[in-house]
C-alpha cells in the first residue's frame, strides 16, 4: 500500500506543487487583511491545491502514456514503463476529482467555490489535450495555474478584486515562460510526432526570446501588485530579487545548450514561488 503511494506521489510529480501553492496562500494573506482568519479556509485551500493538481497531473499521465513511451525523455515515467497501472491511475483521478470538489464544501456559506469547482476541474484537465491543437499550450497550463490565487481570494471574499488578477497575471506570465524553456527539450520529438508548441512551430531560439517576454511581463505585474496592494519594502525587494533570478535562469540556457534546463525550471523557480510568499507574509505581517 505504501509503495504504490509512493508511486502515486513519484507519478505526479507532488514536489513541484511549490510553483502553485504558494500564490495561493499569498493570494489568502492578502484576501485576510482586515478581516478575522478561519482556520477552515486555509484547510480548504491546501486541500483544494493538493486535489485538484493531484487530479490534472493524473489525468495527464494517461491521456500522453502512448506519447510518453515514443519520447525519449520520457519512457522511464511510471505508465511506459509498466510501473503502475492504467486502473490504478483512472481510480486515483476520479477519487482526487471528486475529493477537490467535496473540499469546496469547507467554504460555506461561501458557495462561489462549490459552484466553480467543476467548471474550473474541467480546465484543468483538458490542458492535457492542449498539445494536439494549440502552440500555445504553454499558456494553458499557465491559465490553469494562475486560477489558484484567484480561486483563493474568491474563496475568502466571496468577490473579485484587483490584488488577486495581478497576481493571477504573475502567474501566467511566469508559468508560461518557464514552461516554453522547458519545452525546448522536446522540439525535434514534437515536431516528429506534430505536437503543438512554440519552440516545435518557431524554433528554439525565437522561443527564448517569447519566455524573456513572457518573463518580462511577469516583473511587469509584479510591480503593478506591490503598488496596488500597497505592499511594503520588503516585497519590492523581492520583485528585485525575482527580476535577477529570472535573467539568471535565461543566462542558464542556451539555444545550444539545454543542459542546464531543469537546473532553470526547478530550482530558480521554486526559489521565486516560496521567496515571494514568505516576504508577502513577512511585509502583511510588518505592515
Amino acid at each position: 500500500m505504501l509503495a504504490r503511494l509512493r508511486l502515486l506521489l513519484e507519478l505526479i510529480r507532488f514536489s513541484h506543487t511549490i510553483f502553485a501553492l504558494p500564490f495561493a496562500l499569498l493570494s489568502a494573506v492578502l484576501a485576510w487583511r482586515g478581516q478575522q482568519v478561519r482556520w477552515q479556509e486555509l484547510v480548504g485551500i491546501l486541500l483544494c491545491m493538493l486535489f485538484a493538481r493531484s487530479a490534472a497531473m493524473a489525468f495527464n499521465r494517461l491521456v500522453d502514456r502512448e506519447i510518453d513511451a515514443q519520447n525519449p525523455r520520457t519512457q522511464g515515467r511510471h505508465l511506459p514503463a509498466g510501473l503502475i497501472s492504467v486502473r490504478t491511475v483512472t481510480i486515483f483521478t476520479i477519487l482526487t476529482s471528486l475529493a477537490f470538489i467535496a473540499s469546496t464544501l469547507l467554504f460555506l456559506p461561501n458557495r462561489w467555490p462549490l459552484y466553480l469547482s467543476i467548471p474550473v476541474l474541467l480546465f484543468l484537465l483538458g490542458y492535457s489535450y492542449a498539445k494536439r491543437f494549440t502552440i500555445f499550450c504553454h499558456y494553458w497550463l499557465s491559465t490553469a495555474l494562475m486560477l489558484s490565487p484567484i480561486a483563493a481570494w474568491i474563496a475568502i471574499r466571496g468577490s473579485l478584486s484587483l490584488e488577486p488578477l495581478l497576481l493571477g497575471a504573475v502567474v501566467f506570465f511566469w508559468v508560461g515562460g518557464f514552461d516554453i524553456i522547458y519545452a525546448c527539450q522536446d522540439v525535434h520529438f514534437d515536431q516528429e510526432t506534430r505536437l503543438s508548441s512554440i519552440p516545435s512551430r518557431w524554433g528554439i531560439r525565437k522561443a527564448l526570446r517569447f519566455a524573456i517576454f513572457s518573463h518580462f511581463m511577469t516583473i511587469v505585474c509584479l510591480f503593478s501588485l506591490w503598488y496596488v496592494a500597497a505592499l511594503g519594502i520588503p516585497f519590492l525587494i523581492a520583485v528585485l530579487a525575482v527580476a535577477g533570478l529570472l535573467v539568471y535562469e535565461h543566462l542558464l540556457v542556451n539555444p545550444d545548450d539545454l543542459g542546464r534546463v531543469n537546473l532553470a525550471f526547478f530550482h530558480v523557480d521554486a526559489v521565486i514561488s516560496i521567496g515571494l510568499f514568505f516576504v508577502g507574509l513577512i511585509d502583511v505581517w510588518l505592515a
